[in-house]
């Protein structure tokens, strides 16, 4: 399929287009959902030469794919559950992202496994490791290495030297998620697909027993519309068995949510060279360092309340800081937290009676002729995911599907990057910026880079750092609203940017400067700028006052009053709608 050499572009006039398209258009597959894995079917049916249409009700990431532990991990911890061909999968998948399809994005970490018990756990410990390297865990990352108390405080002073009695190091890998999985969607449009946020599923199709598409409202004007198509997928993560009653379909599994909380401290908070995996009695904790920061979690609980903004509550967040200052010399207060974010993993049901022992397998199923749901599974997998559900799809395709081919194809900004990087300073020259910046966008936006400076052409302030969040330029702000599909300041300062986790003030200071540089792009006059940063300043006062709370419940009730950026978003939508 050919498509014009801007198509990845998700900005409005890509977006006015593609309601067009969904209008007069015959998809061969409609994918309901614009997390990562709605993301990754997208871009494997659009590459097996597909007609492709996604749909999301509100940003691309915004719900699990916008707030895990940050991690492209081949799932050490399943190795003690016997899930062997998941963790064998997920290895084979970081080594795919690492070495050919986003070595921009997913970068190697070292981490240190403090030992505490003497005798049994080193051998039980460099057993697994063991495991783990001839799965295929030292490939483009070192083996295991093993070191003595003092070798692991050296690496890692900030522990109590009685917190250990020694250590062993291995590999893994980090990521930006959002920003992950939204290159994953313009991947997906770059070959073709059609991609729209803000364009809620609201009823589905039939002819006879067959569904044959979905109906659809825009959350930003209330529009109404149909995208007809062969397939339709259900890529709704915890949302699937909400959707799925809008289809009046027996589902053939069930999804549970499972809380996850994470808090964001400064990086000299935590003396470490190294990130960390600690042990607790039901799971483990990751301390992971995020650029000028660390990120602590995480929490494992059961959520059955809002799905669109699970909170974190102050009990969350003291178990987080109760388990990580038992092994820190300097014990982190509530003061030292920049930033919390919660969010929920899309478990299959029935599995187990403990969230965090459930199966992070994923299943597909055929729940009708013409829809297709897929569920659990973990972020690391997507493209697994992805290409099982195209192939369950296929048989309601009439044209014959080929092979996926997504191991073969490198998301945007892959190609050069390598060659990029040894060029920094050459670049540095080129853009007249420090080289630190170059570095910081080529790990960004990769071999897109030229087209970020581009935005500034003609307007050299917007080289500039936002003056509040002074780590990333003023042109990221243009750049995700022009090329990103970013709609409002949200989608801006929580998931194009990390804004909102890595600032104390959450972005809060920011909001009315980035709001400005993105109006003339979105057609914003004075007063949608005001109620923009209201909406947004609203949020924010509401996440902080609900991680006050004592439980799910009455924080659940703070988070949830803070008004929606999108203003004809439904919660929920009618049965009868």
């Amino acid at each position: 399929m050919t498509t014009k050499p801007d198509s990845q572009f998700l900005g409005p006039e890509q977006r006015r287009t593609a309601w067009e398209r969904f209008g007069k258009d015959h998809f061969d597959v409609v994918v309901v959902g614009g997390g990562v894995v709605g993301a990754g079917i997208a871009l494997d049916a659009a590459t097996r030469g597909l007609k492709v249409a996604l749909v999301e009700a509100r940003d691309l990431a915004s719900g699990t794919s916008s707030r895990s532990s940050k991690m492209f991990h081949g799932g050490l911890r399943y190795l003690e559950q016997l899930e062997f061909g998941l963790v064998r999968e997920a290895l084979r998948e970081r080594e795919l992202a690492l070495s050919t399809l986003a070595p921009h994005l997913v970068k190697p970490l070292r981490f240190l496994y403090p030992l505490t018990r003497r005798f049994w756990e080193r051998p039980y410990v460099a057993s697994g490791l063991v495991l783990y390297d001839s799965m295929g865990g030292s490939k483009s990352v070192p083996g295991q290495h093993h070191l003595s108390r003092h070798g692991a405080l050296r690496l890692a002073p900030g522990l109590k030297s009685d917190s250990l009695i020694g250590g062993v190091t291995y590999y893994d890998t980090v990521v930006d998620d959002a920003r992950h999985t939204m290159t994953v969607a313009r991947t997906a449009a770059h070959y073709g697909a059609v991609i729209r946020t803000s364009t809620q599923v609201v009823g589905f199709l039939r002819e006879a027993d067959r569904v044959t598409g979905v109906r659809v409202r825009d959350s930003e004007d209330g529009r109404a519309g149909e995208v007809r198509a062969h397939v339709v997928v259900n890529a709704t993560g915890v949302w699937t068995d909400e959707v799925q009653s809008l289809a009046r379909s027996r589902g053939r599994f069930h999804v549970r949510a499972s809380k996850g909380v994470h808090i964001v401290v400064p990086r000299d908070r935590i003396v470490s060279d190294a990130a960390m995996i600690l042990r607790t009695a039901t799971s483990v904790l990751f301390v992971i360092p995020w650029g000028a920061h660390w990120i602590v979690g995480t929490t494992d609980t059961d959520w059955n309340l809002d799905l669109a903004h699970p909170a974190a509550t102050n009990a969350d967040i003291a178990y987080l800081l109760n388990r990580v200052n038992e092994v820190l010399v300097t014990p982190l207060t509530h003061a030292d937290i920049d930033g919390v974010y919660a969010g929920l993993r899309p478990l299959l049901a029935g599995e187990s009676d403990s969230t965090s022992k459930l199966s992070r397998e994923h299943a597909v199923a055929r729940v009708a002729p013409g829809l297709v749901a897929i569920a659990g599974g973990k972020y690391t997998t997507y493209r697994v995911m992805a290409y099982d559900a195209v192939d369950e799809a296929a048989q309601d395709i009439p044209a014959r599907v080929s092979p996926s081919i997504t191991e073969k194809v490198p998301l945007l900004g892959a190609d050069g990057y390598f060659a990029l990087v040894n060029q920094t300073l050459h670049l540095a020259e080129t853009y007249g910026v420090h080289p630190y910046r170059v570095k910081h966008l080529l790990d960004r936006y990769g071999s897109l880079v030229d087209e970020v400076i581009a935005m500034a052409d003609g307007k050299p302030e917007l080289l500039q750092p936002i003056t509040d969040a002074p780590a990333y330029l003023q042109v990221e702000a243009v750049y995700a609203v022009a090329a990103e599909g970013a709609l409002h300041l949200d989608d801006i300062l929580a998931r194009r940017t990390r804004i909102a986790i890595e600032y104390a003030h959450r972005g809060a200071n920011c909001a009315e400067q980035v709001a400005q540089l993105v109006a003339p792009l979105l057609g914003w006059d004075e007063s949608d700028v005001e109620r923009e940063v209201k909406t947004y300043q609203a949020r924010v006062e509401a996440e902080i006052h609900s991680q006050n709370q004592p439980d799910d419940t009455s924080a659940d009730a703070l988070r949830a009053a803070a008004p929606e950026p999108r203003p004809q978003l439904l919660e929920p939508v009618p049965l009868d709608s």
